[in-house]
């Protein structure tokens, strides 16, 4: 291999065993598994399984409105669960979290809910670097009120470029929603600039959190936005659940997304009456185990040394991006440098469609995505179709980033 790693172990001060150990998948699928696909999904950790198993085996029943013990124990486990969510987030409290399905949902309800608040003409501003979550429930919402959408382009190393904000912002711009941290560039978005510009006009700012909450705990006060979204499978908990936080004097003011049982306060033929913020927001029966093991997730990763985390996991993307750049005919998009961007990378192989870097990394048991990753818009911007990506995250270590540059130069001598 040609990489040339830097002089520091990527895990100088983590006992990276201990905590991968935490993660029952590497124990059963051995030394030659390398997972690099955190930013699709993470790998589920222990506390979040067994929540998960308890909750189906020893404490299944619905919420919120059961007077039985086995109910009461539910919902309280249940509002346990929002209440650590809202802690790895640093609300004030736990009535700002929204239980959804994932972040797709959780934006979802951010758009439905804030559109029903804009007329013909008033301006939603989006950026190039947004999943498709974050750009298509928005052109849904703007079509039913006359909305237009305009986008925050990308400067070259596929950051938000922020200096466009100031001929972007008007009046007119109601609702601004940006990523948090780019999936296919890592970049990670400067949100206090994107705030001094949301609170100059009066508008609200959501942020798509998603890819940010795996690489520690978040700080939504500091951040100063108004609606934060994120998916609990990419929290390293089951797949089905997710959190949309809302400001709570804001949720207080938007109407419901979803009608049903469980989000109202009356209902007669002639009209209904809604339930108090977060309820209001959460339409029948909740994905409960998949909520107990997020707030399981939540609660274990809030107490993990994260600064050291941080350092072992850039240490990582450091190894990555050198590796790439000796490596002929591959090209790492996004930024040049570890600075503001997670431990994701991704690259083009000339000459080679990503879907075919993937099988053959594959079958030496490397774990990569390949495609738009849904970013066509980030991608058409960057004059590309589509990307190999490897995200790493808190449990990688050298041997995944190694046998991943081995595969790649194994995929260059037979493809390119």
């Amino acid at each position: 291999m040609t990489a040339a790693p830097p002089p520091a172990s990527a895990s100088d001060g983590l006992d990276l065993g201990a905590l991968r150990s935490e993660f029952p998948i590497f124990t059963a699928r051995g030394p030659r598994f390398h997972y690099l696909d955190s930013a699709a999904t993470g790998q589920i950790c222990r506390a979040a399984a067994e929540a998960l198993l308890a909750y189906e085996t020893r404490g299944r029943a619905n919420v919120k409105r059961g007077v039985y013990r086995l109910a009461d124990e539910a919902t309280q486990a249940f509002e346990r669960a929002r209440a650590e969510i809202a802690a790895y987030l640093g609300a004030r409290e736990a009535r700002e979290v929204v239980i959804t399905s994932g972040t797709t949902h959780a934006l979802n309800i951010a758009a439905h809910c804030l559109c029903a608040r804009l007329r013909a003409g008033d301006e939603i501003l989006l950026s190039l670097a947004e999943h498709h979550s974050n750009i298509v429930p928005w052109q849904l919402a703007g079509e039913r009120v006359g909305a237009v959408i305009r986008a925050i382009p990308l400067d070259r190393e596929g950051r938000l470029d922020l200096d466009r904000l100031g001929e972007l912002v008007s009046r007119r711009t109601k609702v601004i929603a940006v990523t948090h941290c780019s999936n296919v560039t890592g970049a990670v978005t400067d949100i206090g600039r994107v705030r001094e510009a949301a609170q100059s006009v009066g508008a609200v700012l959501v942020v798509d959190g998603a890819q940010r909450v795996p690489h520690g705990p978040v700080d939504v006060q500091a951040l100063g936005c108004d609606l934060y979204a994120f998916s609990g499978h990419k929290l390293f908990a089951a797949t089905g659940a997710g959190a949309l936080w809302i400001r709570r004097e804001l949720a207080e003011e938007l109407p419901p997304f979803l009608g049903g049982g469980e989000m109202i306060r009356r209902v007669a033929i002639e009209g209904s009456t809604f339930a108090a913020p977060p309820h209001r927001f959460e339409a029948g029966t909740p994905p409960i185990g998949p909520a107990l093991a997020l707030g399981a997730a939540a609660a274990w990763l809030a107490g993990l040394d994260w600064p050291a985390i941080h350092a072992h996991e850039m240490a990582l993307a450091g190894r990555l991006l050198a590796g790439l750049r000796t490596i002929r005919g591959i090209r790492p998009i996004g930024p040049e440098g570890l600075q503001a961007r997670t431990p994701l990378v991704s690259f083009v192989v000339d000459g080679v469609h990503p879907h075919d870097v993937c099988q053959l990394l594959d079958e030496r048991g490397v774990c990569t995505r390949g495609g738009h990753h849904c970013a066509q818009p980030l991608h058409e911007a960057l004059g590309l179709e589509a990307s190999t990506r490897a995200s790493l995250a808190l449990y990688n270590d050298e041997a995944d980033v190694d046998a991943l540059l081995e595969g790649l130069e194994d995929v260059v001598r037979r493809l390119a």
